[in-house]
């Protein structure tokens, strides 16, 4: 299905700001679905003049809907629908007496056009499906006259407003709670769930006519409240936005949308939502997520101290070897500890891995004789990294890193670069690490070798990661070149 830009730059002469300004509407037009209990479509009219492209559309979730198939990217000549014409050459609001027919049901359809400094740019067809169409009750009533109020302010460029959209994830909609407000914020009318809501914050009346923002200051304590200007000018329908409100553990979010379909605010539409389980469980996320990051610490911290008593032990070895397979141990559980510190500073459980890998290369050339002549860069990045892929790849960087230097530098070298490549391509994570020292021993053949560093860079690849490993020489120069190829899913 084609986006809106897409259909826009293919298909119109419309420019970013009239793009920008039918993107705020379509993040409001829920609202004016819901309200109008009808299908909005927007139709986008052609540059050559031919008919009509349809960029957008939206089904109402408080009736049935008009349109059984979407219709998002298809073309309607000029003509076919006179409506949408008329609506476009006119500039008003357009409204057929008969009903169409589509698939045998009865469909109510009027045009509004879209204005955005003075000129037409766009049309939305409102569709109602009459099968669902009954004697309204004064609910449906405030819902269609507010809907029709908004359609008014879209036809003549006052709508969308700047403020809150309502696209955000917590943002209330109609059915969440609806009240409507005269210019005094005083209430006109409230459906039943809004005032479901009032009653759980405290309030034991109605309430019609009462001023909206007189009543949330009684029932909440002033430490509780938000800013007494902003809760004064949402509640009062003053300001296009939205205001928290929280007493006794719950939690309500307020949005206003002010009314002015002749140009002079005459009220607001209120929506309001009891988001006391949506706060619940993002303080229990905070806990968890603290609680994670605390884990990874003292992790981080049990780890050192091995990686410390081990070093204790090492110097208390005569024997060369045991001191040197101490050391090996060392930095194995130091690359381990590395990115457990990483992610305890984390927000979640991902870790940027381009730092760790600069570090495991500080780490590695900073012990050792040979390390004293060798340099460690990297070029690419490996971006963010799952904390179990990155645990097991520090491992195997480590090794690899390690091998190079012990293997292919001697005590007496002189100057050595590590070059360490990393990037990603089609869900998968390529790195290579390449040495300029002495290269492989003639004869070596990775896949017989016994050597505990290698057996732990292919079990952890291989096995832990479900990749692939490479290691031979340089085809281009002295050396060796590892390569290793994970995915990243």
């Amino acid at each position: 299905m084609p986006s809106l830009t897409e259909l826009v730059r293919s298909h119109t002469d419309l420019d970013d700001d009239d793009v920008a300004w039918l993107q705020l509407i379509q993040a409001d037009w829920q609202i004016i679905a819901d309200l109008s209990f009808a299908d909005l479509v927007l139709w986008l009219p052609d540059r050559e003049g031919r008919g009509f492209w349809a960029a957008g559309q939206m089904r109402p979730t408080t009736g049935p809907t008009a349109y059984v198939d979407d219709v998002v990217g298809s073309f309607v000549p000029g003509g076919r629908r006179p409506m949408l014409d008329e609506a476009l050459a006119r500039g008003r609001l357009m409204r057929e007496g008969d009903p169409e027919w589509r698939d045998h049901v009865p469909v109510r359809v009027e045009t509004i056009p879209v204005r955005r400094g003075g000129r037409v740019i766009a049309v939305i067809a409102r569709n109602t499906n009459l099968l669902g169409v009954r004697t309204p009750s004064r609910l449906e009533l405030s819902y269609l006259q507010t809907a029709a109020d908004l359609t008014q302010m879209i036809a003549r460029g006052t709508f969308p407003l700047p403020g809150q959209r309502s696209d955000h994830a917590d943002s209330p909609r109609v059915g969440d709670g609806f009240v409507r407000v005269d210019a005094d914020g005083r209430v006109g009318y409230a459906s039943p769930n809004a005032l479901s809501v009032f009653r759980r914050l405290g309030l034991s009346g109605d309430l019609e006519g009462l001023v909206l923002a007189d009543v949330a200051r009684e029932l909440v304590p002033v430490r509780q409240r938000p800013d007494e200007e902003r809760l004064s000018a949402v509640l009062s329908g003053r300001v296009h936005g939205d205001t928290e409100l929280a007493a006794d553990e719950m939690a309500v979010i307020f949005r206003s949308v002010p009314l002015q379909p002749t140009g002079e605010r005459i009220g607001a539409l209120v929506l309001l939502r009891d988001v006391t389980e949506l706060r619940s469980r993002d303080r229990e996320l905070v806990t968890k997520d603290a609680t994670i990051r605390e884990i990874h610490h003292r992790v981080k911290n049990n780890l050192q101290t091995v990686a410390a008593l081990l070093r204790m032990q090492a110097r208390r070895i005569d024997s060369a070897e045991a001191r040197a397979a101490l050391e090996e141990a060392v930095r194995r559980v130091g690359s381990i500890a590395v990115v457990h510190e990483t992610l305890s500073t984390a927000v979640e459980e991902q870790v940027a891995f381009d730092d760790i890998a600069d570090r495991l290369g500080r780490m590695v050339t900073d012990v050792g004789l040979a390390g004293e002549h060798v340099r460690v860069e990297r070029s690419g990045s490996f971006g963010e990294l799952g904390s179990d892929v990155a645990t097991a790849l520090a491992m195997v960087l480590t090794e690899v890193v390690q091998n190079a230097v012990e293997h292919g530098y001697g005590e007496g070298a002189t100057d050595g670069l590590i070059r360490v490549t990393a990037g990603r391509l089609v869900g998968r994570l390529h790195v290579t690490v390449e040495d300029d020292g002495s290269g492989l021993p003639a004869g070596f053949d990775p896949a017989a070798s016994t050597q505990l560093g290698l057996s732990i860079v292919r079990t952890l690849v291989e096995s832990e990661l479900g990749g692939q490993l490479e290691i031979g020489p340089r085809p281009d120069a002295r050396g060796t070149r590892v390569a290793i190829d994970v995915p990243l899913e």
